[in-house]
């Protein structure tokens, strides 16, 4: 093939939204599988304002001691559900967004372009799917005890109706102000990232045809998915405050909205409570991005190998 054909076709060429969201889709079912018991650890631990855990291996081995094993994987159903949809929404339209990015001419989308793809598929996410099956996981994992009959919240299903009712429909995006602050700046900075280090580290252009191997991409995700944590700490801990929190006896809220929470704990708590769980987070996300990656690069490295050699960045 000649330097202009090859050059045309990169400029048609592309990797189709729907195959992003199918791989990403895929990726978010293992990712939930393995992780769970972290998240739940980190949601005790912001939501824990006596000090009754010492740390994430103290939180763990109660829960455990306390709960049962099983324990740790509350809220699976939900959270995995939403990694899910979550993953779907989020690769399909950062690929949509890109497009309207991209270079006509070479087909490439510069570092701006992704950052601003990465973040509107974050806001999307965190408005669609995200807040409203947060807000039902958080509610699940901070139930405490040995006896489910006792529980206020008996499932998925029961815990969303309840909250409508008492709450109304709006009481499932409680804490969508933060959670739209920290999805968006999650995926604007991880996106870039790991086009960014797939390019460093291993001279792989997306739509080259050539498919990275498993660890490889486990690497680059990993490497992504840490800036986020340090940078959307306080947005993660007060959207936790904010979902789990109920009317008290006179009908109040003890956090008014995002910036009212964060001047209470910070009032309250001190500053280095606004990235609690920080660490827990750190144990998740990188290592939920390396395996989400691990999964959704071979499914798209399989569709440009039999579809799309040398397609456009």
């Amino acid at each position: 093939m000649s330097a202009a054909a090859k050059t045309d076709s990169k400029s048609q060429a592309s990797i189709p939204p729907y195959m992003k969201a199918i791989s990403g889709s895929l990726g978010g079912v293992v990712e939930a599988c393995c992780l769970q018991p972290i998240d739940v650890i980190k949601t005790r631990l912001q939501l824990d304002r006596s000090g009754a855990y010492k740390g994430i291996a103290h939180c763990g081995s109660t829960v455990v001691r306390t709960e049962g094993v099983r324990a740790l994987w509350k809220g699976l159903t939900p959270f995995a559900t939403h990694l899910t949809l979550k993953y779907t929404l989020r690769m399909g339209s950062n690929a949509m967004f890109q497009t309207v990015f991209k270079d006509s001419e070479t087909g490439k989308v510069s570092n701006h372009g992704r950052l601003l793809s990465g973040f509107g598929a974050g806001v999307l996410e965190a408005l669609a799917i995200v807040t409203p099956f947060e807000v039902v996981k958080i509610r699940l994992q901070q139930q405490k005890g040995l006896s489910p009959e006792l529980f206020k919240y008996k499932g998925p299903i029961h815990c969303a109706r309840t909250i409508v009712r008492e709450e109304s429909i709006l009481g499932l995006w409680s804490g969508a102000a933060p959670t739209v602050m920290r999805n968006g700046t999650n995926q604007a900075v991880m996106f870039t990232a790991k086009n960014s280090f797939d390019v460093l580290l291993w001279n792989k252009h997306e739509g080259d045809g050539q498919a990275l191997q498993p660890w490889q991409s486990m690497i680059s995700g990993f490497l992504a998915g840490t800036a986020g944590p340090f940078c959307t700490g306080p947005f993660d801990v007060v959207k936790t405050r904010l979902m789990a929190q109920t009317r008290d006896g006179e009908g109040g809220l003890k956090y008014k909205g995002m910036v009212h929470a964060i001047r209470t704990i910070y009032a309250e708590e001190g500053l280095v409570a606004l990235w609690r769980g920080l660490l827990p987070r750190l144990m998740r996300i990188p290592p939920g991005q390396a395996i989400m990656w691990a999964v959704a690069d071979q499914v798209t490295g399989l569709y440009e190998k039999r579809y799309l050699l040398n397609a456009p960045l």
